[in-house]
């Protein structure tokens, strides 16, 4: 081939190249807009000059967004999403895919630089792995939520001295966190607001854990009890209060609405039995340090079945002060008619709790300085999963996660400073700039995370 031919070859190249790049800018769909901005930014669709920031800017789906130093910008998605990206940041809106009810919605996007703060909108309504952000470090799975991501690259750290105030324990709120699950879960808070459950979900005091017909969940407790939640089941936690500083003044208290269970008791119950009880419609069940079952013959549990495999429990009927102590090996099925003993163990659905493997990390912390290089996250409400290469951390509201650049995730000690004492302002706020101002001359407002 000629050198001549060559060149026309490859010139034709670049101007197919050119042609489909710019074919891509005019077609990318709308994703959203820019409601607030502040300082330098922009917004580039491959193929296409950048646009400048500024309220009222479609964005598309393709878009890098960039800020400067002093640049800011709040972006409102189709969905809803409504995201504040800090200064110094680049990142790119790599898929958006959104349609109300629609099966398959999508958002995948790619933090390069900076850090941003979030809260997402419908996408992931109809899938727990609809949303996602990439960075370098983790992939950061979103389950429906309002979070800070960061990456630190030696300016975290920094940040983190000038604040004056003392940091403050990362602690799990959670009563417990989804340790197993199978089929669609559900959590209905005591507002009667419903959400979907996954791996390394949380439960809370007053949520009603629910399971479709085929579906099930294993919930570990923050003072190692565990629970079973069987198909077609409700289960609520009424009170769980522990400090593994004073086990004793724990207490867990729970009901079986429908369905059945399978309970392993924990430190709580070790410490003093009488602060762990679990009720139905029927009876009363007292702890000794246990593992039972429960098994509802009817859809309100006025007819349930109780047999012990490990420890004992003692049974009260409801409006009754009678006893009765089931050792393990030993059942009892209770009816409003009153006790029939039980001879043989129930077929249960679901795995015995004592022989599920539980994550340490769920509730495990360590020392993680402000200063190390990597990705931070903290969740204000909801779940985030951060996934690396070879580590999975499940966070919860309240909680920070960390993924370092080696791969290795860890639930710090302390809430990072630079994330707890942030001045920008949230996606949320009504009056951004205001926020800004103040946060200038050195004013934190009351909207920010604590």
């Amino acid at each position: 081939m000629s050198a001549q031919k060559r060149k026309s070859l490859a010139a034709h190249a670049v101007i197919g190249a050119g042609l489909l790049l710019a074919a891509f800018a005019v077609n990318a769909q709308s994703a959203g807009e820019v409601e607030f901005s502040r300082g330098v930014g922009f917004a580039q669709t491959p193929g296409a000059s950048p646009r400048t920031l500024g309220r009222g800017l479609e964005l598309k789906e393709g878009d890098r967004l960039t800020t400067s130093d002093g640049g800011s910008a709040i972006i409102k998605l189709q969905d809803g999403t409504r995201m504040t990206v800090r200064p110094n940041s680049e990142m790119v809106l790599t898929q958006y895919h959104f349609k109300e009810n629609a099966p398959d919605n999508s958002m995948l996007m790619q933090l390069v630089r900076g850090g941003f703060r979030a809260i997402t909108g419908l996408i992931n309504k109809t899938s727990p792995n609809a949303a996602r952000i990439q960075t370098s470090t983790a992939t950061i799975g979103i389950r429906g939520t309002d979070f800070d991501a960061r990456i630190c690259q030696g300016d975290c750290g920094r940040e983190s001295l000038q604040v004056a105030a003392v940091a403050r324990p990362n602690a799990v709120l959670a009563s417990a966190k989804i340790a197993q699950l199978n089929g669609e879960v559900f959590a209905v808070d005591t507002g009667g607001q419903r959400r979907r459950l996954s791996n390394g979900g949380s439960v809370y005091p007053g949520d009603v854990v629910e399971t479709l017909p085929g579906s099930r969940a294993v919930l570990a407790f923050r003072d190692e009890s565990r629970v079973t939640v069987g198909s077609n089941s409700r289960f609520r936690v009424d009170n769980f209060v522990y400090d593994d500083k004073n086990p004793t003044e724990g207490r867990f208290l729970a009901s079986l609405l429908r369905g059945s269970i399978r309970a392993l008791t924990g430190i709580i119950a070790k410490a003093d039995n009488k602060n762990v009880g679990f009720s139905t419609a029927t009876a009363t069940i007292g702890i000794r340090g246990t593992g039972f079952d429960a098994s509802c013959s009817d859809p309100d549990c006025n007819d349930v079945t109780l047999w012990t495999w490990l420890g004992s429990i003692q049974v009260t009927q409801q409006g009754d002060t009678a006893l009765s102590l089931l050792l393990a090996g030993q059942g009892l099925f209770i009816s409003p008619k009153g006790f029939q003993p039980v001879f043989n163990a129930p077929a249960m659905d679901g795995p015995r709790p004592d022989g599920v493997n539980v994550d340490p990390k769920l509730f495990s912390t360590q020392q993680v300085d402000d200063a190390t290089d990597g990705l931070f996250v903290y969740v204000r409400d909801g779940h985030i999963e951060i996934a690396t290469a070879s580590q999975v951390l499940e966070l919860g509201k309240g909680e920070a996660g960390f993924a370092g650049d080696n791969g290795d995730t860890a639930r710090p000690n302390l809430v990072p400073k630079f994330i707890d004492f942030d001045k920008m302002p949230l996606p949320s706020s009504k009056n951004p700039l205001l926020v800004n101002v103040l946060a200038d001359a050195g004013i934190k407002t009351q909207n920010q995370c604590k």
